[in-house]
């Protein structure tokens, strides 16, 4: 590490510890040359893996947009920011453990789906609906019944419908509430 004063290249390390809840290490170091000290932190480097478009375009991993998106399915139904950020490193760490350079967004969306339907079947219905561009109610009905297939507590429909009027996908039916 070059000194920050003087630009010698040798410094060492007088003091580390953790910080950051062990995410990262800080370190007092001190100038061979000029005898100053500075501190300096160190984290381990993860790099998500691009994301490969339905149209083949690449981009890199946005995790505010991935946020967005969660948080968004996730708009007045009754989840926590920690489990949020729970699911969201979570399907971080899944996608550094492919050890894939890239990613499809078909898994990426896929992922989310997981995460959503361990942390409530209402934002998960919600999310699938424009995942996969549901048209009609017919088809939620069959996501519905997909969730109660696979062993799952259904949501109500009644609350999958409210949510969904909420931002304006369906209706509920008329004469049923």
């Amino acid at each position: 590490m070059h000194c920050p004063f003087c630009g010698e290249a040798d410094t060492k390390v007088i003091d580390s510890r953790l910080v950051a809840e062990g995410d990262q290490v800080r370190r007092r170091r001190e100038c061979l040359s000029c005898r100053e000290r500075f501190t300096t932190f160190e984290s381990a480097e993860l790099v998500m893996p691009r994301v490969v478009k339905q149209d083949g375009t690449r981009q890199p991993f946005d995790e505010e947009k991935l946020r967005s998106g969660i948080m968004k399915a996730l708009e007045k139904r009754p989840v926590s920011i920690e489990e949020i950020e729970a699911a969201l490193n979570r399907i971080k760490f899944r996608l550094r453990a492919t050890g894939e350079r890239e990613v499809k967004s078909m898994q990426l969306g896929e992922e989310v789906m997981t995460e959503l339907r361990q942390l409530d079947k209402v934002a998960y219905v919600r999310f699938a609906s424009v995942y996969r561009s549901f048209q009609d109610l017919n088809e939620f009905k069959e996501e519905i019944e997909r969730l109660s297939v696979n062993g799952n507590e259904t949501p109500d429909p009644v609350d999958v419908a409210k949510a969904l009027a909420e931002e304006g996908k369906a209706s509920p039916a008329k004469g049923k509430a």
